[in-house]
């Protein structure tokens, strides 16, 4: 794709509201999925007994456009949601936004690994992520962004996260890209093209562990975060994998 052209909505293309729920309940001793629907372009499709893949069924997020994801696991099930590709940001006549919204019910599980978003030059994004967990709930979230397409510039994202168990703050996190004069001191971004994290409950080592491009935190709950810069998106990707593998051993 064309960096010079593919940052351009369709001609006549509004922006949209889509809204996608995916929700599970117990029967029988096994996770059932009891709520799957979707409206274009954020469409859920059921790929396993308790895997749900998101399909981008048309471009974006653009500018102007509100998705927004709710994921209700119930006690005793498990929910896995994945991405089939990459989520492209792209600019258009306002701001973006993704807002996705978790209940994990006591003794459930959820896995959240989707593709990471690439932010092309231009864009203005939002994100926002809000998960409620029982008390002995788990959970694996992970997040992946890009700074913008191969030999382009990041377009602008502001993304906040929020993670309570049993009503207690466990992560409050806020991530800002886009500003030159920030991203690229060493302080901050540096020269990595990547940043992701990973949020692990119910694993938590006695101390930090650090490595290139990569730290292992404890928090104060019953948790841990893995967080990530990188060059690429395949070496970020190997960062957190070997974060999540040394909080695994914890």
């Amino acid at each position: 794709m064309n960096p010079d052209r593919a940052g351009t909505p369709p001609p006549g293309r509004r922006s949209l509201r889509a809204r996608a729920v995916a929700g599970t309940e117990r029967s029988g001793g096994r996770t059932v999925l009891r709520t799957l629907r979707s409206d274009p372009p954020l469409t859920l499709r059921q790929t396993g007994p308790e895997r749900v893949h998101l399909v981008s069924t048309a471009a974006g997020p653009l500018g102007g456009d509100l998705l927004e994801l709710v994921l209700d696991v119930a006690p005793g099930t498990t929910l896995e949601i994945a991405s089939v590709a990459s989520t492209l940001v792209l600019p258009g006549p306002g701001v973006s936004r993704v807002v996705v919204r978790a209940r994990v019910g006591a003794g459930a599980v959820l896995r959240f690994a989707p593709e990471p978003t690439v932010l092309a030059a231009g864009c203005d994004h939002r994100m926002d992520v809000r998960l409620d967990l029982d008390e002995d709930a788990r959970v694996s979230w992970r997040e992946e962004i890009v700074f913008g397409r191969h030999g382009e510039r990041p377009g602008v994202c502001r993304s906040r996260f929020d993670a309570t168990v049993a009503g207690v703050p466990l992560l409050r996190q806020e991530l800002s890209v886009g500003d030159p004069a920030v991203d690229g001191s060493p302080a901050v971004y540096g020269d990595a093209r990547c940043v992701g994290s990973v949020l692990l409950t119910g694993v938590r080592p006695p101390a930090p562990v650090l490595s290139e491009g990569c730290a292992v935190l404890p928090l104060a709950g019953p948790g841990t975060l893995v967080s990530a810069l990188a060059p690429d998106a395949p070496a970020l990707r190997a960062r957190l994998n070997w974060g999540e593998a040394e909080a695994a051993q914890s």
